[in-house]
């Protein structure tokens, strides 16, 4: 088993990045980087009456950086408390104006294990037409500038099989949803 001989900090601000001295079993050492950035909510909203989905699209530095347009995604959002159902409900109503009530959570999974300490809890989320009681956007003082974009599960399926879903939280989600709810995409 490795162990750690040490944590020096690099850097601290919305994102931490520390340097992790590990030591092998035989007494090698060797340095990684690591990105904490906690844990975090993912929940992608459908409503089962209408067969829509609800996503959002935001300026995304790292996307823009590479030259790609905003991409649909999932509703997300980091962790304040330790009530990830809370959070969910509160990133969908502060995102895509939605009030949810049942989650049904996928798992918590580390998106990237090799650099970041990240760990997202996925939910799953039935809405009705009635539940969407605000206009979404994200916090202004988040300069987050959401879309918020109700698409039919059939179009988010097909831009899934046609290599045009390019967030891996949002098709985590719609794979999970397929499995669970086959009947919405009959």
């Amino acid at each position: 088993m490795f162990a750690i001989d040490s944590v020096r900090s690099i850097y601290q601000g919305w994102l931490n990045l520390v340097m992790v001295r590990l030591r092998t079993p035989d007494g090698v050492t060797f340095d990684r980087h690591v990105i904490e950035l906690g844990k975090a909510v993912v929940v992608l909203p459908y409503n089962p009456a209408t067969g829509m989905a609800l996503t959002v699209s935001m300026p995304r530095a790292p996307v823009t950086l590479l030259g790609f347009p905003n991409m649909l995604e999932a509703i997300a959002g980091k962790l304040d408390s330790d009530d990830p159902e809370e959070c969910a409900r509160r990133e969908a109503m502060e995102e895509a104006g939605v009030r949810l009530d049942a989650l049904d959570h996928v798992g918590c999974i580390w998106p990237m294990p090799s650099n970041a300490t990240e760990r997202l809890d996925y939910f799953l989320a039935p809405y009705a037409d009635t539940d969407r009681i605000a206009s979404g956007g994200g916090l202004a003082e988040e300069h987050e500038n959401i879309t918020v974009h109700e698409i039919p599960l059939a179009e988010l399926w097909a831009r899934y099989e046609d290599s045009r879903l390019p967030d891996g939280k949002l098709v985590t989600l719609l794979l999970a949803l397929r499995v669970r709810r086959p009947d919405l995409f009959a």
